[in-house]
């Protein structure tokens, strides 16, 4: 099967943002999932936005996108498949403070090949593979400024800048982040926090709690590309395609931790 380029995806992205923002401008009603967590207008506009583009450039590729599952429609994959959030930070959505983005990524072999997160409130767009590294740019109208390389830094030697879930921290990542000795703390929504990393602005995002595989495949992808790992807490790198185990919900993450560098998530 070809491998679709990263670059032909990226109106995908940027259109189902500017459909994003209408509705955060415009105002949209919150409605509860099963399970618990808020579901928008917009995710379910975005997510259609992008099931169209992913349809017509690559349609012989199956899609696991995050609003089709929760109505069960989950297609049988093989090796390569999209995963697709349309609108990762609802709650940061909902509560305007921008922290959200949308989330397109291309699964090869359990592992993410490439990735695109787009942060519409400010216009960012990120997107990295394996084979060409990590890019960002600017999204001006219809399209991009001129995209330019991002890598991951090396630790400062007063301390790693510390990413947590603005809507999810635990008790747990407090306690990782005091035996990670941070310099700063910095609390932010969504896949943004590996593209953060993936650019060089901060250093560790622990996730010691439940996530779907959908929230993190792009920015993975993305941090991956820059030269960072995304790993559980047993070291192993985390993995996508996670279906049909006992007692385990399908496209579930354990806990992990993205980093710049090489680190022991048991630290």
């Amino acid at each position: 099967m070809t491998r679709p380029s990263v670059t032909e995806f990226l109106p995908a992205a940027i259109e189902a943002g500017e459909a994003i923002l209408r509705l955060y401008e415009a105002g949209t009603e919150v409605e509860t999932k099963e399970g618990g967590s808020p579901v928008t207008e917009a995710d379910r506009a975005a997510e259609a936005i992008i099931l169209a583009h992913l349809a017509r450039l690559a349609p012989e590729i199956p899609v696991i996108a995050e609003e089709e599952a929760a109505e069960g429609r989950v297609p049988e994959t093989d090796g390569t498949f999209f995963l697709v959030d349309p609108l990762d930070g609802t709650k940061e959505f909902i509560h305007k403070n921008g922290e959200f983005t949308v989330n397109i990524a291309l699964i090869v072999d359990h592992d993410p090949f490439w990735g695109i997160v787009s942060v519409p409130a400010t216009g960012e767009i990120f997107y990295g593979t394996m084979l060409d590294g990590a890019f960002a740019a600017r999204i001006e109208g219809d399209g991009l400024s001129a995209s330019h390389g991002i890598a991951v830094r090396p630790v400062p030697e007063a301390g790693p800048t510390v990413l947590a879930s603005r809507s999810h921290r635990s008790p747990e990542t407090d306690a990782f982040i005091e035996r990670a000795c941070a310099a700063d703390i910095v609390s932010a929504g969504s896949s943004l926090k590996f593209c953060r990393i993936a650019a060089g602005d901060a250093d560790l995002y622990p996730r010691l709690g439940p996530t779907m595989e959908w929230d993190t495949a792009a920015g993975d992808a993305v941090l991956r590309a820059a030269g960072g790992v995304v790993v559980t807490l047993d070291g192993a790198p985390l993995t996508y395609g996670k279906r049909g185990r006992a007692e385990e919900t399908d496209f579930l993450n354990p806990s992990f931790v993205a980093s710049g560098g090489p680190v022991d998530p048991r630290m």
